[in-house]
Parts: structure tokens; C-alpha cells; sequence
């Protein structure tokens, strides 16, 4: 009865172990396929960026619980186990006690039926003895007679006894052979739970380190982005000023135009045309306006680019942690983005600009097959797109 139910609670436990195991696997399988769904079907916002990062620690904190309250489950476990096996050597002790109290009942009883036997002999003398003077205590021989034959059946009963006796020692050895063996079969089950318990928390503490590395990374990403979208706003906000400046030099080139011509209607009108011819400030002034209209209509398009381009790569950033092998189109667009950053610096600040100093000439090749930032800035402000 100890064994079939040891043998179902050996079952059981394993039943319990491997659905413990398989449990987390199903888990962070239902985890991804939702959250896939949740991403493809709703955009990412700030919000949802910080609640989904307030639900991985949760959904960490919880995993964590669940893993600790498994390790107490477990420990419990093994310690029933450790006091069964503590009761089962009390036992085997019990029955060790048993068998040497049977042992040395069993020479006691070999020692009187030794007696028995000396006994017998004497009597067997004395019956001869008896037999030789039969003519005078056939009485007494016939009493002797019934005593005999009632120890001879004193003596199968003894012998019958010890052979029953043998028989139980026989198989309290082999129950005792038996605990034996599921003792060690037990004290084996221990061990390999034990190494369980302990991979199971070193992978714990694996996934501990790669969920702090990753949201390190996110946290890195989310600065990146902040200062980027700073950058971008102060680039807007001067996008804007050159913007209203332009208008109100277009504004003031009209009006300088307008009175240029009534001067010209004027010279004309008395005679002085040399005068007027030297007045070539109305096509100078056409040429700068046109020059600075044509820069600030370049700026203000570069400008847009990137920003857009800069949205872009940020989203590309988001899905970067599942979609792999496209790092050397994303440090492409980096570089891209970088260099058209620098041009359009350089062409908002005209040719005064320092930058102008430091690029390269456009005829300068690198002598490598790798396109440098100065090179690529060079290219663009040599051919800026209209």
C-alpha cells in the first residue's frame, strides 16, 4: 500500500514539474502573439510606450512572484520528502530492532530445544531403564509413555514455530532490502530537484539581466529621440524667423522697386537718362532677392526632409528589436540624415558659415570606398535638391 502510494505521489509531481515547465513557454507565447497584435493593429504614442513599459514590469513582477512562490512550492515539497524519508529510516530502524529481538528469541528457543532434545535423551535412558524393571512399575511406564509422547508434540509444535519463525525473518530482510531501495531511489529525486530548482534560478537571473539591458537600450533610444525632436523644434522655430525675415525683405525689395521706377519715370521724363543708367541697383537688388529667395526655398525643403526622415528612422529604431539584418541601411540613413543636418546649417548661415571651412572641395575623393559626413555634406550643398 506504501508503494502505490508513493508511486502516485511520484507521479504526480512529476506531472506537477512538467507543467510547471511547460507553463512560462505557453505564457510568453500568448505574451508575444497579443502584443503583435496590439502593435499592429493601434500606433505607439508616448502613453502607450510608458504603459507598455509599466506592463513588462508588472508582467516581470508578477513572473518573479510566480517563480518565487514555484521555488517555496518546490522547497516545501522537498522537505516533505526529507521528513518521509526520516520516517522511512525510523521505520527500517524500527524494523532492524524488530528482527534482531526475533533473531535472539529464535537462539533462545534453539537453546531450549537443545535442552529439549538432552531431555529427551534422559528420558529415553530412563525409559530403558524402565523397560529393564518393566515387571515392577508398568504404571509408572505407561505415564512416562503419555509424557513422551505429549513432548513429542511439544516439539513439532517448536519446530513448526521456527520455521515460521524463519520465515518472517526471510522476508523482513526483503522488505527491509526493499526500503533500501526506495530510500535511494528518493534520496536520487532529491538530487535531480535540486539541480532543477538551481537552473531554473540561474535562468531567472539570466532573464533579469537581458530585461535591465534592454531597458537600458530603451531608455537610451527614448534621450536620443527627445533631443532630436529639441533639435528639430529649434530648427523650425529658425526655419520660421528666416521665413518671416524673407517676407519682410520681399516686402521691402517691393517697395524699393516701386520707388526705383518712379525715379527712373522721373529721369526719363526730364531728359536724364545717364543718370538713370547709373541706378543698377534695382537688378542687383533682384539678384539677392532671387539668390535669398532660392536659399530659403532650398532650407525650408531640406528642412521638411528631414524632419520626415528623422520620424521615420525613429519609428525604424522602434521595430529594430524585432526585425533584424537591416543595421547597415539604418547607419546609412544616420549618415544620410547627419549630413543633410550640416548642409542645411551651412546654408542657413550663408557663405560666413565656418562649416564652409571645414568640409572638404567637391572635386576631393576619399580615397576609401567609405563616404565620410564631410564628404556627403560637400555633395549636398554643391548640389543642394530643388
Amino acid at each position: 500500500m506504501i508503494e502505490y502510494a508513493l508511486l502516485f505521489g511520484l507521479g504526480f509531481l512529476t506531472a506537477a514539474f512538467l507543467v510547471f515547465l511547460v507553463s512560462p513557454a505557453v505564457h510568453r507565447r500568448i505574451v508575444w502573439y497579443t502584443e503583435n497584435r496590439l502593435k499592429a493593429t493601434m500606433p505607439l504614442s508616448p502613453q502607450e510606450v510608458r504603459a507598455q513599459k509599466d506592463m513588462v514590469r508588472a508582467l516581470y513582477a508578477a513572473e518573479n512572484a510566480r517563480t518565487t512562490q514555484d521555488l517555496l512550492r518546490e522547497r516545501e515539497k522537498s522537505l516533505s520528502l526529507q521528513l518521509r524519508h526520516d520516517a522511512l529510516a525510523v521505520d527500517a530502524g524500527r524494523l532492524a530492532a524488530e528482527i534482531g529481538e526475533l533473531q535472539a528469541h529464535i537462539g533462545e528457543m534453539q537453546v531450549e530445544a537443545a535442552e529439549q532434545r538432552s531431555r529427551l535423551r534422559k528420558d529415553e535412558n530412563y525409559i530403558s531403564q524402565l523397560k529393564t524393571n518393566l515387571h515392577i512399575a508398568e504404571q509408572s511406564a505407561a505415564n512416562k509413555e503419555s509424557e513422551l509422547a505429549t513432548m513429542r508434540t511439544r516439539l513439532n509444535k517448536l519446530g513448526e514455530q521456527a520455521d515460521g519463525l524463519r520465515i518472517d525473518l526471510a522476508a523482513r530482510e526483503t522488505e527491509a532490502e526493499s526500503l533500501k531501495f526506495r530510500a535511494n531511489a528518493l534520496r536520487d529525486e532529491r538530487d535531480t530537484m535540486r539541480q532543477d530548482v538551481l537552473l531554473l534560478q540561474k535562468r531567472a537571473k539570466d532573464a533579469e539581466q537581458q530585461l535591465t539591458q534592454q531597458q537600458h537600450m530603451v531608455i537610451r533610444l527614448e534621450d536620443k529621440a527627445a533631443r532630436e525632436s529639441a533639435s528639430a523644434a529649434e530648427k523650425e522655430n529658425l526655419l520660421a524667423r528666416r521665413q518671416q525675415e524673407i517676407a519682410k525683405l520681399k516686402e521691402q525689395l517691393k517697395t524699393a522697386n516701386a520707388e526705383i521706377r518712379k525715379v527712373n519715370r522721373v529721369l526719363r521724363d526730364a531728359g536724364l537718362a545717364k543718370m538713370a543708367a547709373e541706378l543698377p541697383a534695382e537688378t542687383a537688388a533682384e539678384e539677392t532677392a532671387d539668390s535669398t529667395l532660392n536659399t530659403a526655398a532650398v532650407t525650408g525643403q531640406m528642412g521638411d526632409d528631414v524632419r520626415k526622415r528623422s520620424a521615420a528612422l525613429a519609428e525604424r529604431l522602434q521595430k529594430a528589436k524585432t526585425v533584424t539584418g537591416r543595421d547597415g541601411a539604418i547607419r546609412e540613413e544616420i549618415a544620410s540624415i547627419a549630413a543633410n543636418m550640416v548642409a542645411l546649417t551651412a546654408l542657413n548661415e550663408g557663405p560666413s558659415s565656418p562649416i564652409h571651412t571645414l568640409l572638404p572641395e567637391a572635386a576631393e575623393k576619399n580615397p576609401s570606398d567609405r563616404v565620410s559626413l564631410a564628404d556627403r555634406a560637400a555633395a549636398i550643398i554643391a548640389n543642394p535638391p530643388l
